[in-house]
């Protein structure tokens, strides 16, 4: 039970510390004069994947087992992408389905399909060459592949700069150290980022600890503990922000809220274990990289045959993530048949993505013919 309470306390303190970070780097871009860009493609995104970026690098360097703490590092590495590239893709679907911008049921998602596409083809490019190298001869090639890795970010954060497809600007809520003032000191500014960084730190170490005693207790191996808990908690909370652009008919910024996250967490944080660790995946862990894999290319592939996207295609995304809990079940119990738990799962979407699909192709229809007729009376 104490285990538990430190796990949700930890993880308290890592989200809060999360948003003073975030808050101070959005401060420290205004303080330096950054453009827009830079600040809501470099600085917000490593503010915002702080506690991601954090519980792998404490685990790794403070783990009290090496090889717990190296299955807790490698499970919440590559629990962002596989919750991102399934859940987080699942939810967004499922709120096009149900929302209604407008007032009207969308037969595409409002998406700028170029931009999405990207950032897609990014992740999958970084994220396969993150896995593959797991089984290189050497570490040499690893630390090459890692190099790789940065190297691809870095390219990703100059084009989104240099497009310049970037929210709006919006006046920055008040440094958390300095709510009384408009024009806090940079001295106050990087006291307050010093002091997230600690709060983060801390609570990882915290959170680490406690899925290593949970494993034992709970006789879960501390990787799939890590890989689920971890994104769930630290990450999964930020992508709400697309349920609400979803219902307000912003498609293209809920998605890109997703899909950029999902590039940073596939090649600058998995560069981070290839260097801390020999980097073997087990079993489990290609298992839920490759579902992830397969969940983002089936909605890449989409958009780039049909120049479009069904809110119906991002709902398999639940699907992949549901067989991937079954395979946990499964290599646990030792009974593979739990696999077949997902197809309910399977065959929900199948049915939800044919029916909106038909209905929403229908109204539109309807609305049409009642704009022609309007015309004509008009005309008339």
């Amino acid at each position: 039970m104490l285990d538990i309470l430190e796990l949700v306390v930890s993880l308290g303190v890592i989200l809060f510390a999360a948003e003073l970070f975030t808050n101070g780097v959005e401060w420290l871009g205004k303080k330096l004069k950054l453009g827009e860009g830079a600040v809501g493609s470099i600085l917000a995104a490593v503010g915002t994947a702080m506690p991601e970026t954090m519980i792998p690098v404490i685990a790794i360097l403070f783990g009290h087992g090496a090889e717990a703490a190296e299955e807790i590092g490698i499970g919440a590495i590559l629990g962002a992408p596989f919750m991102l590239g399934t859940l987080a893709i699942f939810i967004t679907g499922l709120t096009a389905v149900l929302s209604r911008p407008r007032g009207q049921m969308r037969t595409q998602m409002l998406l700028d399909v170029h931009l999405i596409q990207r950032d897609w083809s990014f992740f999958l490019i970084v994220y396969a060459v993150a896995i593959l190298v797991a089984f290189a001869p050497t570490h040499h090639f690893k630390v090459v592949a890692a190099m790789f890795l940065i190297g691809a970010y870095l390219i990703y954060a100059y084009k989104t700069v240099k497009s310049g497809k970037t929210l709006e600007e919006e006046e920055l809520n008040p440094l958390y150290l300095a709510r009384k003032t408009h024009d806090p000191s940079l001295f106050i500014v990087l006291g307050q980022l010093v002091l997230a960084l600690a709060m983060i730190v801390g609570g990882a170490r915290v959170f680490v600890l406690s899925v290593e005693h949970l494993a034992k207790v709970l006789g879960i191996a501390p990787f799939v503990l890590s890989l689920i808990i971890a994104p769930v908690a630290t990450e999964l909370p930020e992508k709400f922000n697309s349920i609400l652009w979803v219902k307000r008919g912003k498609d293209t910024l809920a998605m890109g809220n997703i899909t950029g996250a999902m590039v940073f967490q596939s090649s600058i944080v998995p560069s981070l274990g290839i260097l801390l660790t020999p980097w073997e995946l087990n079993p489990l862990a290609i298992t839920s990289a490759v579902l992830a894999i397969v969940s983002a290319g089936m909605v890449f592939a989409y958009t780039h045959i049909k120049k479009g996207l069904r809110p119906g295609v991002l709902l398999y995304g639940g699907f992949f993530y549901s067989l991937f809990v079954c395979a946990v079940i499964a290599e646990r119990g030792g009974n593979w048949l739990t696999l077949a738990a997902s197809l309910p799962v399977l065959a929900a979407v199948v049915v939800i993505d044919i029916a909106y699909t038909r209905r929403a192709a229908y109204v539109a229809a309807q609305a049409q013919v009642r704009t022609q007729e309007k015309a004509v009376v008009e005309e008339g």
